[in-house]
């Protein structure tokens, strides 16, 4: 028999959870935090409170599986210094764009002149080399060419890293898909079609120009945004690499951390490297999905499950080793499979608390309830 919702709710960590109307779109993707699009991100609120409860004012916060940064840019807000890292190139470019400090006078100068420039390029199609791979197939030849013209600008500028988000934020939006289908498009879509989102016939996008111009304004604002809450004096390292390897913490230079706060992916839902196969083409990354844990490609199959389970363990007791005696580790997940006891115990660590949350709307486009803990882990 189904539980009540009373019942259901007696259950969750109220303080963990919000509405719809409690917590809008907006302020769960405030300033930076929509600098770009991410599947399966935890919001900034849930992060503040685990800070405000488990971490003393001033610490260093740990996230081995960073992903878009949420960690970290939320650490800096609190007042906290903070460190991440991920072994996708788009997610580690991504979170040093959203961390970094800037001279704002000269990040203005420098993205207004890169869209008056792009806006007056005579033909922009000269970019354009004959349509084949990813970008002949995913965008109309005009697109293409906007897309390309931008980036041969970037490299001159002081702040490419911005724009090089800026780039991948439109290619997303620019290809030629559904707009209702943009987190997971399965094939080109060259023709009229009916829009679910917006109730009518529409065409595919067949120019990037205008995101260009509309992200690159828009990402001036919500860098200006977090330079006015983000706290004095704190800073955050990010780290491209391998977290079953990457050395976290230089005794010479810093002390260890004061916690870990991390949400590791799924196993074989989300391919973080193809979710971004557009930002990986255009701006040339290094692929690194062959060792990816919990790869959409490797399923899951009870040998992938395993390699998973493996995988997060390593991960974490890397973590652990960086951590002052006695530090939480704050694991956000949905382990609906039952993983995480086994994982735990792998990863040197015991469960001291499990705090169950309503997730609202966390990866776009879904339809019913979806819950999650928050595992509250101490090393053995």
């Amino acid at each position: 028999m189904p539980k009540t919702q009373e019942a259901l709710y007696a259950t969750l960590d109220l303080d963990l959870s919000w509405s719809e109307r409690e917590l809008p779109e907006r302020e769960r993707t405030k300033h930076v935090h929509r600098l770009h699009p991410y599947l399966g991100k935890f919001i900034p609120q849930l992060v503040e409170v685990l800070l405000g409860r488990y971490v003393a004012p001033g610490g260093r916060v740990l996230d081995p599986f960073a992903g878009s940064g949420t960690t970290l840019v939320q650490a800096l807000e609190s007042g906290y210094d903070a460190a991440g890292g991920d072994l996708a190139a788009f997610n580690c470019l991504l979170m040093r764009v959203k961390t970094a400090r800037y001279n704002e006078f000269t990040l203005e100068k420098e993205l207004r002149d890169a869209v008056a420039r792009h806006e007056s390029l005579p033909d922009r199609s000269e970019c354009l080399t004959p349509g084949h791979g990813y970008i002949g197939q995913w965008f109309a030849p005009q697109a293409a060419a906007d897309l390309l013209a931008w980036r041969a600008l970037v490299d001159e500028y002081e702040h490419a890293d911005v724009m090089r988000v800026v780039l991948a934020r439109a290619a997303r939006s620019a290809r030629l898909t559904t707009h209702f289908d943009l987190d997971f498009p399965r094939t080109p879509q060259r023709e009229p079609y009916w829009c679910h989102k917006h109730k009518r016939t529409c065409r595919p996008v067949d120019h990037a120009a205008h995101f260009l111009r509309r992200y690159a304004l828009d990402t001036l604002a919500r860098i200006k945004a977090f330079a006015r809450v983000r706290s004095r004096g704190r800073g955050a390292v990010v780290l491209h690499g391998d977290s079953r390897e990457l050395a976290w913490c230089d005794p010479a230079e810093h002390a260890p951390f004061d916690a870990v706060i991390t949400s590791p992916p799924y196993p074989g839902l989300i391919d973080y490297h193809e979710q971004h196969r557009y930002a990986y083409e255009l701006l040339g990354l290094d692929d690194r999905r062959e060792r990816e844990i919990g790869a959409a490609a490797a399923g899951t199959s009870k040998a992938a499950l395993a390699a998973y389970g493996e995988g997060i363990a390593a991960a974490l007791r890397n973590a652990v080793s960086a951590l002052q005696p006695g530090a939480p580790v704050l694991i956000v997940v949905n382990d609906r499979r039952d993983l995480y006891p086994e994982i735990l115990e792998r990863a040197g660590l015991r469960l001291e608390g499990r705090l169950r949350r309503h997730v609202n709307r966390r990866t776009g486009r879904r339809a019913g309830e979806f819950f999650e803990d928050v595992l509250v882990a101490v090393p053995e």
